[in-house]
């Protein structure tokens, strides 16, 4: 998680809303990402999104049954159903969202049973060093 909030500390630094992610195997950080919406002024370009993309690259492959995706925010929808569509196996998250969270907040997509994957959830890790980085930087945003 402390490799995800680097990421996500570069998101800020980088005036994106600060998510950082990163997908481990095998002990190996195999792929990370930041937000990069405004940047790329893409809608899907969250940190989870391009984290497991470059983790596919890195195992060349789509499933990354043996990784685990480390993010410092609970993933919304979109990228609940690319963790499940990329069958990792397990997710950690550290600040829940109330307002879009989809791993348990709003929705658990993650370990729905009517799905083909489920994958074991971890919440709440460093919450609070997540939870004050995006409080802080929606501070500076509210101040300018």
């Amino acid at each position: 998680m402390r490799a995800a909030l680097r990421e996500a500390e570069q998101a800020f630094a980088e005036r994106e809303t600060p998510v950082g992610a990163v997908v481990v195997h095998q002990g190996k950080i195999i792929g990370r990402g930041t937000n990069q919406v405004e940047r790329l002024q893409d809608p899907t370009a969250h940190a989870e999104i391009l984290a497991i993309g470059a983790a596919a690259g890195a195992m060349d492959s789509w499933r990354l049954e043996e990784a685990v995706l480390y993010v410092t925010l609970e993933p919304c929808a979109m990228c609940a159903g690319a963790i499940v569509l990329s069958r990792l196996s397990r997710l950690v998250f550290g600040a829940f969202d109330p307002k879009s969270g989809a791993c348990g907040s709003l929705f658990n997509i993650v370990q729905d049973p009517r799905l083909n994957h489920q994958v074991a959830l971890v919440g709440g890790v460093l919450e609070e060093e997540c939870g004050n980085l995006l409080r802080d930087f929606f501070r500076e945003i509210r101040d300018k």
